[in-house]
């Protein structure tokens, strides 16, 4: 067994958005073989309740208020362009959290540092004493997804600011996820992608790939109403690439949806929407939700699950869920990017406006494919993305470290 300090940026509970699912899950999976204590970020709705349901199979649960101001921004973002270093980096470096990593592992009761994602990685390097590991749960290649964001900007400005962000990234990421005796991925993509900018063998026999997973135990498959008419986005709506994607399903695909489907009803489910998503409300066949505690309602008259991405890295846990509830699944090449399946057994895959309306529509026309796809797709997830069958993976990383 051994004694585990788990640093995440994001609260891993409760279970809103891909990056808690994941960590919310290997915790729950190490916690089952290791002594867990975990350090984390909170953020003001961050409730009282949540770190207390972490704490009832966790050794401890330390929680520290994440600092956001513009001040701070405007500090990040000249240290970065003046070091080099990723303006995200430099925002996410706070003192109070250095210190609190620097007092737990000073009284030598960690084995392993787990730093979760890569704004947690420049703590899980503090001075972890000289028979602590350190493993880094990369996720994805951040530079990629910054990168593919710069490229569908509109404004010039922002434009740059990616790019270089991108640039920054592509530096650091690798110098870091060397100095790490472990790295995890959730895509052999995004681990391909790392590895090709560093030196040849620099993670030989110190990397792998263990997808995000979810417990389909937990999840019953919705019966679909007798006409469903919705076609439905779920994800958190302040993440750049979930707005990027909706703004360009609405003004390039929509409309000729709405030509051959003039039933159907855009449904956007998701937390934080910003204002000018937030404003589609008053369209005459657009729902705008927000965070929603219970969905089954709209997810039962939800005719096509929509994935229409054009910037992003790691896995969509977004399609893992909707196969889960049973719906089927339109998406672009990179929103499914990173996860196994069949194209026309478990999802459809469509690329441009055009090309992504006729998938849509054809979901909402041929009952008989879109069945097919709400049982095959359920059966899918089941078989390859339940945490239970899935992250033992995380035990063979754990002997690997510990024996070293």
């Amino acid at each position: 067994m051994a004694r585990v300090l788990f640093l995440t940026q994001l609260l891993p509970y409760p279970l809103v958005s891909g990056a808690k699912i994941r960590g919310y899950y290997v915790l729950r999976h190490l916690a089952s073989k290791h002594q867990v204590t975990l350090l984390s970020f909170v953020r003001s709705d961050d409730r009282p309740q949540d770190v207390a349901h972490l704490e009832r199979f966790l050794a401890g649960v330390y929680a520290l208020p994440i600092q956001r101001s513009w001040a701070r921004n405007a500090r990040a973002a000249a240290l970065g362009l003046a070091t080099g270093r990723p303006m995200t980096m430099v925002r996410e470096e706070i003192g109070a959290m250095q210190d609190r990593v620097r007092q737990l592992l000073s009284t030598g009761d960690f084995d392993v540092v787990h730093a979760d994602q890569i704004p947690m990685a420049q703590y899980g390097l503090l001075e972890p004493g000289i028979k602590t590991k350190r493993i880094l749960d990369q996720h994805n290649a951040t530079f990629r997804l910054v990168a593919r964001l710069s490229r569908n900007e509109q404004r010039w400005w922002m434009r740059q600011i990616l790019r270089r962000e991108a640039r920054a990234f592509a530096r650091y990421e690798p110098q870091v996820c060397e100095r790490f005796d472990y790295v995890s991925f959730v895509t052999e993509e995004d681990r391909q992608e790392l590895l090709g900018r560093m030196p040849p063998g620099a993670l030989d026999g110190r990397s792998t790939v263990i997808p995000i997973c979810i417990d389909t135990d937990a999840v019953q498959a919705i019966a679909p109403a007798p006409r469903p008419f919705r076609v439905t986005h779920v994800g958190t709506m302040f993440w750049p690439p979930n707005v990027e994607g909706i703004v360009w399903f609405w003004e390039q695909v929509w409309p000729h949806v709405q030509a051959r489907a003039p039933e159907a009803r855009l449904t956007l489910i998701g937390k934080n929407p910003p204002q000018h998503i937030q404003a589609l409300d008053e369209q005459p066949d657009v729902d705008v939700l927000g965070y929603v505690d219970d969905p089954t309602p709209y997810l039962a008259e939800t005719a096509v699950f929509i994935v229409p991405l054009l910037a992003g890295g790691g896995m969509r846990v977004k399609i893992l869920d909707a196969w889960s509830w049973g719906l089927p699944i339109a998406s672009t090449s990179v929103g499914a990017e990173g996860i196994l399946f069949r194209p026309g057994e478990h999802i459809l895959i469509a690329d441009g406006p055009q090309a992504f309306a006729q998938v849509t529509c054809k979901l909402m026309e041929d009952r008989a494919l879109a069945a097919r796809l709400r049982t095959d797709g359920r059966a899918w997830v089941e078989a390859r993305y339940d945490w239970r069958r899935v992250y033992a993976a995380w035990d063979g990383v754990y002997a690997q470290l510990v024996a070293e």
